[in-house]
């Protein structure tokens, strides 16, 4: 309940701060312009992210008698769920990672690594595909692409903004009022930095809830614990060529190889997630 609760907070200050930023440029039908500009990116990638994403990773659909005990947990998940089983596919990477997409669990999609397959136990291997069901039954694709929505159309209008500083920040908004130079550049820095930590926000609490969720379906909250202690090593280890994009989707972050700031990471820290699942009781 609390990550529902964090969830809702962030996207409506994110919906805050969209108001808000075109208020100061003024200009009503631009606000709006931007905004639908927003809407019909995020609309297509809404509707076709799960097979733009598959093909960015190479993907291939895994049948049964490759992989008979992915198969055998994921149907046993989603019965125990109530859902659909999703289709499966098989990275060819050796970076160990997992993802899920689809818009609905009607239309869900699980996809995992050969590293993942080759280093994760039965337990382990239940516990990580139970953290990406979950992240279907709650349906985090919409929460994100909403997410996405907002913080693209904030982009637009800070670019817009850029624009008139550019042309001496004379432009008017729809009563006919000057705009703030100095507030304009204050915008175009300062908006899009706080929509992407208010997006990056949002992730991680998703990360949290889809971790809860998953021990919940498991009823073995230390099957996804002792999974992130291995994918936590081996992925500093082996890190995964992927998308920064992309990097929100899988169950642990594919770029932590690399010196990123905890500041602008999609998800939470891993002790902290360690910690909570260890704490859990079911």
């Amino acid at each position: 309940m609390s990550n529902m609760v964090k969830t809702t907070l962030f996207l409506a200050l994110l919906t805050g701060l969209f108001i808000a930023v075109g208020g100061l440029l003024g200009g009503r039908s631009g606000m709006m312009m931007a905004f639908v500009f927003a809407l019909i990116m995020n609309f297509v990638s809404y509707w076709f992210s799960d097979k733009i994403v598959l093909k960015m990773y190479g993907a291939q659909p895994i049948g049964e008698a490759e992989a008979p005990v992915v198969h055998r947990i994921v149907r046993n998940l989603a019965t125990r769920a109530g859902i659909p089983m999703p289709k499966l596919y098989l990275i060819p990477s050796e970076s160990p990672n997992a993802f899920a997409t689809g818009r609905n669990p009607q239309h869900a999609a699980v996809a995992v690594t050969h590293g993942i397959m080759r280093i994760m136990d039965e337990t382990e291997l239940e516990g990580v595909l139970a953290h990406e069901l979950s992240h279907v039954l709650n349906r985090d694709i919409l929460i994100s692409t909403v997410a996405a929505t907002v913080a693209g159309a904030i982009s637009m209008l800070a670019n817009m903004a850029h624009w008139g500083l550019m042309f001496g920040g004379s432009r008017h908004d729809d009563e006919g009022r000057g705009t703030n130079p100095i507030a304009l550049l204050l915008t175009v820095i300062l908006a899009p930095l706080a929509a992407m930590l208010i997006q990056m926000a949002v992730s991680r609490s998703r990360e949290y809830q889809a971790d809860a969720s998953g021990a919940q379906l498991t009823r073995n909250p230390n099957g996804l614990a002792s999974a992130l202690t291995k994918l936590g090593q081996a992925s500093r280890m082996v890190p995964m060529d992927a998308n920064p994009a992309t990097a929100h989707l899988f169950i642990v972050n594919p770029l932590s190889g690399r010196a990123l700031s905890n500041l602008f990471a999609t998800h939470p820290p891993l002790e902290e997630r360690i910690a909570r699942l260890r704490a859990m009781r079911v």
